[in-house]
């Protein structure tokens, strides 16, 4: 894994983003902004999953009034999306909005943007330059790529902040197409030492989306760039912080949670390792400490193949082995599989 490329830190609300700090997890909520109630109580949920900063849509004034009352109901920094309207912005800011997620190719007066910067300034409000393949401003070069005129969008909007003398930016440059966002990723990481917010954007339901996102910014994270995410999935958002962490901790860069460690099983296995491992997994999701267990389908092979693992099982016909850190501590009968393990993991 390569070294992670040096950024600028800003701050969002109680996060720290860049500067080495860890890859924070965002998501975004999937209420009707207006309805301050449903939102509260959705982004609360998300709190509990172990996100750290949460956006909202502004699509008009009655959203961004509800902005105050919503954060007076959360724990985690707000960030306002706007689109459009620049007097949203304005509105959100009033209501205490911890950033500003604004779109260069759909605020293109930049008299607007200007105002807005002004009073993010003043407030000491960081701002995301958030650059979608989908909604690019006309202008671009013949031959130029798609990848490359996104970057040329954002450090636009990049020298017309700074030439306001405005610093707390971070930058994303999102794509449905896995390479086109790599390609920009990598050319403004270049760039610019500004903090880079990664997503794959419109990624599709879980099933789909979970893979794409995954290839995308975990190619991203290996080679060090990227400094917060965001799945963007057709479900619940709480599977976009749960895809979240499960990349960050496959890359060793955050561990929040168990990590479940199972063998695909085969036709040598003499158990049903998939539903065990299934019932397992559901288990786990109750659990909060970062454990690594471990669940095998072959006796012989088992604890040895899942070394790593805090604890595990290798099930067998009739009768499995209980194994830590590789080492056999019990055999349990077969009916007992999933009671046993469940003790063991407590005992943790």
């Amino acid at each position: 894994m390569k070294k992670p490329r040096v950024s600028k830190p800003i701050r969002v609300g109680s996060v720290i983003i860049g500067g080495g700090a860890p890859v924070s997890v965002q998501s975004m909520s999937k209420t009707d902004t207006r309805d301050a109630r449903s939102t509260i109580d959705q982004i609360r949920e998300l709190e509990d999953c172990g996100c750290e900063i949460i956006r909202v849509a502004v699509p008009d004034q009655q959203a961004a009034a509800a902005i105050a009352k919503i954060k007076r109901g959360i724990s985690i920094p707000l960030i306002a999306d706007i689109h459009f309207d620049y007097r949203l912005a304005l509105a959100a800011l009033a209501g205490g909005a911890d950033g500003l997620r604004i779109n260069p190719g759909n605020i293109r007066d930049k008299k607007q943007i200007c105002k807005v910067v002004a009073e993010a300034k003043t407030r000491e409000v960081p701002i995301r330059i958030g650059v979608n393949f989908g909604s690019l401003p006309p202008g671009k070069k013949p031959g130029r790529s798609i990848a490359g005129y996104m970057v040329d969008t954002a450090m636009e909007e990049v020298r017309l902040l700074e030439s306001m003398d405005f610093g707390l930016i971070k930058i994303a440059l999102k794509s449905f197409d896995v390479p086109t966002a790599i390609e920009a990723y990598r050319s403004i990481a270049r760039k610019t030492i500004y903090p880079l917010h990664l997503g794959i954007t419109e990624a599709g339901p879980p099933r789909t989306g979970v893979i794409r996102s995954a290839t995308g910014i975990g190619i991203l994270l290996y080679e060090g760039i990227g400094d917060t995410i965001r799945i963007s999935l057709s479900s619940h958002p709480r599977e976009e912080v749960f895809t979240a962490y499960e990349i960050l901790k496959s890359l060793n860069l955050r561990q929040r949670g168990p990590v479940l460690i199972s063998c695909p099983s085969c036709g040598r296995s003499e158990y049903d390792i998939v539903d065990l491992a299934v019932k397992v997994s559901n288990y786990l999701n109750s659990i909060d400490k970062p454990v690594k267990i471990a669940v095998m389908g072959c006796v012989v092979n088992g604890p040895g193949e899942a070394k790593a693992a805090d604890l595990g099982i290798a099930c067998g016909k009739g009768r499995g082995a209980i194994f830590k850190k590789g080492r056999i501590i019990r055999t349990v009968s077969e009916s007992g599989y999933l009671r046993a393990l469940k003790d063991e993991i407590e005992n943790l």
